[in-house]
């Protein structure tokens, strides 16, 4: 299941890009234009793991709003022009996650919603591979709906090649990222090992990601 992430920004412009952004970067994504139709959002949506708010919104304000995100119990990030200490200040003591000042860049903020995520035990990421699933919070292995057992190496060796779509990862690195840097000088470790048989296996079997 992917983390479902409220933008609440009135300019429909940015809105589309953010959206656009998270659900390219694996997120599901459900937008509000103002305050009055984010408190309905925070109704509708009591499965949201965070939110995304601009302060300077028509009607209720991003700062008004927190009195809901807080009864909800729902993360904030404000995304905002209001770059002065003041609002910085006051956002924070509201009881926002975080404080991110327009213009900003879309990797930086994705940083931070994920940082937040792991922050607030609400980081739920699914990795996938054609007919293959990984539930990364899980460590859950689903090949066709049934489960995978992978041991603990084959399952992160899996994982950090799925991380890496469309990246050459050379022996050393994946030896340093997964076996650790005490095996750097084992020359057999990885090439014919059987820890990482299963795991490569069910790639070439797969080779197209997602």
């Amino acid at each position: 299941m992917k983390n479902k992430i409220l933008v609440i920004e009135d300019d429909r412009a940015i809105s589309e890009l953010l959206c656009m952004n998270l659900e390219a970067a694996g997120y599901e994504t459900v937008a509000a234009y103002d305050g009055e139709e984010a408190q309905r959002l925070l109704l509708w949506h009591e499965d949201a793991d965070m939110a995304v708010v601009d302060i300077m919104l028509p009607g209720k304000d991003g700062f008004a709003l927190m009195e809901d995100f807080r009864t909800t119990g729902l993360p904030v990030i404000y995304l905002t022009a209001k770059d002065d200490v003041a609002s910085k200040v006051k956002g924070l003591k509201l009881g926002a996650e975080d404080y991110m000042v327009k213009p900003f860049e879309m990797l930086e903020l994705l940083v931070r919603i994920e940082k937040v995520l792991e922050r607030t035990g609400r980081a739920r990421k699914v990795l996938t591979i054609r007919n293959i699933m990984v539930d990364v919070q899980s460590h859950q292995v689903l090949k066709d709906g049934i489960s995978v057992n992978l041991k603990p190496m084959e399952y992160d060796l899996f994982v950090l090649l799925l991380q890496n779509k469309n990246i050459a990862l050379g022996r050393e690195e994946l030896l340093k990222r997964v076996w650790g840097e005490d095996y750097l000088g084992e020359c057999d470790t990885f090439a014919g090992g059987k820890k990482s048989a299963h795991s490569v296996g069910l790639l070439n079997n797969n080779q197209s990601v997602n």
